[in-house]
């Protein structure tokens, strides 16, 4: 099954026909329901079509991503910083990958539906009961991240989870230096309020919905993993020193900090 979803992702027609699927039932709860606020656009209108990493901090399964694809087939359409009438559907841009769990993806006929809009699965965590246990990408993984980026854009969350200030991933750090990319920073806001974690369902309408697209980073190829995984988490603002700048979390750190010099 899975060699049968890798085949039909990489034809065309498919992939137009799940963008203008998605796109159409998603688009009310973008801009209807919810506010969208696009800024950055005029980074990403003339990138290449190819070895271009997206990295963006990440609050719920799907609809971040599914606003990215949005976005860019707005972007491809003319358009700057605004969705307007979703034309765009008729001949989305479908030149991009997004990197998601494996586990997240089988949960349901929806994400393995959504797989075939250019879901790059990963085996980035599992579970034993509650517990969540971290670990850094599995080779095979890697190498298909780096045959996205070979013909494509690839969109991916350096933190592989919902959870606001988590620590990033090494991996991600790991295919920027070995590929080279064009490493786009976008922040995002608002998602985890307007829609429940798992799905496109309504958590809260009315809600104010923000994407922010910075410019490429200036990388140092050369440079040490840990000191580009903190240039890409200072970008998406989730590093440190982000974190300290919400109050009820600087309050905790310093609570623990204290703790811990007891």
């Amino acid at each position: 099954m899975s060699e049968l979803i890798d085949r039909l992702k990489q034809i065309r027609l498919v992939r137009k026909l799940v963008y203008a699927v998605v796109g159409f039932v998603s688009y009310p709860g973008l801009v209807l329901f919810n506010k969208i606020k696009i800024s950055g656009t005029e980074h990403i209108e003339n990138l290449p079509r190819k070895n271009v990493l997206f990295v963006s901090n990440h609050q719920t399964y799907f609809a971040d991503v599914i606003t990215f694809l949005h976005i860019f087939c707005a972007v491809k359409w003319g358009k700057r910083n605004e969705l307007g009438i979703p034309y765009y559907l008729l001949n989305p841009f479908t030149n991009v990958y997004y990197v998601a769990a494996e586990e997240t993806m089988k949960g349901s006929f929806i994400s393995k539906f959504f797989i075939l809009a250019g879901g790059l699965t990963v085996k980035r965590t599992w579970r034993t009961g509650a517990t969540e246990v971290r670990r850094g990408l599995d080779p095979s993984d890697t190498r298909k991240i780096e045959r996205a980026l070979n013909s494509s854009w690839v969109i991916t969350f350096p933190q592989g989870t919902t959870k606001p200030f988590a620590p990033g991933r090494k991996g991600t750090a790991l295919i920027i230096k070995k590929n080279r990319p064009i490493v786009v920073p976008v922040v995002i806001n608002g998602f985890w309020r307007a829609f429940t974690k798992k799905g496109l369902s309504f958590k809260k309408r009315g809600s104010l919905l923000t994407v922010r697209f910075k410019e490429p980073l200036e990388i140092d190829y050369d440079a040490s993993t840990d000191e580009i995984l903190d240039k890409v988490m200072d970008s998406i603002e989730q590093s440190k020193k982000f974190m300290l700048k919400v109050p009820h979390l600087k309050a905790t750190f310093e609570e623990k900090a204290a703790r811990s010099k007891q």
